[in-house]
């Protein structure tokens, strides 16, 4: 039995179907999948339990499932009760786009100097606390219209702040306490048309 079908057979983490499932999201913003397509990927999705049963659902997509084999340093880790370094690391992707639906990035995963977001009538919750950053300053650039999107940063990266709003706004307590100078940071830019973008900072254990 060769390496790559054994590999196949591992158990795959509520981390690797989130994933895949931003990935089929994804697929359906671009009109590649239908609303009912998308319906049917994320049943079948959720139900998977190996690799082997994850890739039928993306294996007509563009795009790889190498994503959901990504090394444990990928994401941060405990180290004699410290975390490691915060930056480094290959981006796992570069945008994340709700259109009336939802998208969830949290867990070991990698953020690109600029990752974008989208959220049209829907809603994108982003997570960093086991996040590493691909740059020790990082962007995130925001646009929602009708739509919701909830930032959660981690205590050890500086926060700013810096998106405009029409009937709506950004809001949050991530720039209350800073920490130190000379941590990594993270920018939160962008536009909120009747949407709202919540930056909010709150420690692992929460």
């Amino acid at each position: 039995m060769d390496g790559a079908r054994d590999e196949r057979k591992l158990r795959a983490s509520d981390a690797d179907r989130d994933r895949v499932a931003e990935l089929l999201r994804s697929a359906a913003a671009d009109g590649r999948l239908t609303l009912a397509e998308l319906e049917e990927r994320l049943d079948t999705l959720y139900a998977a339990k190996t690799y082997a049963e994850l890739e039928p659902v993306v294996d007509d997509l563009p795009g790889t499932l190498d994503i959901l084999r990504a090394p444990p340093s990928a994401g941060v880790q405990p180290a004699g009760g410290r975390e490691m370094s915060r930056v480094g690391g290959t981006p796992t992707s570069r945008e994340a786009k709700a259109v009336f639906g939802g998208v969830q990035r949290r867990g070991q995963w990698v953020v690109p100097g600029l990752y974008r977001v989208k959220a049209v009538f829907g809603g994108v919750d982003l997570d960093l606390r086991r996040a590493r950053l691909a740059e020790r300053d990082v962007t995130i650039d925001v646009k929602a219209v009708f739509g919701g999107v909830a930032i959660t940063v981690p205590e050890d990266v500086a926060v700013v702040i810096d998106g405009s709003g029409v009937f709506g706004g950004f809001a949050g307590n991530a720039e209350d306490e800073q920490p130190p100078p000379g941590a990594p940071v993270v920018r939160v830019t962008g536009k909120a048309v009747f949407g709202g973008v919540a930056v909010q900072r709150k420690p692992l254990a929460q």
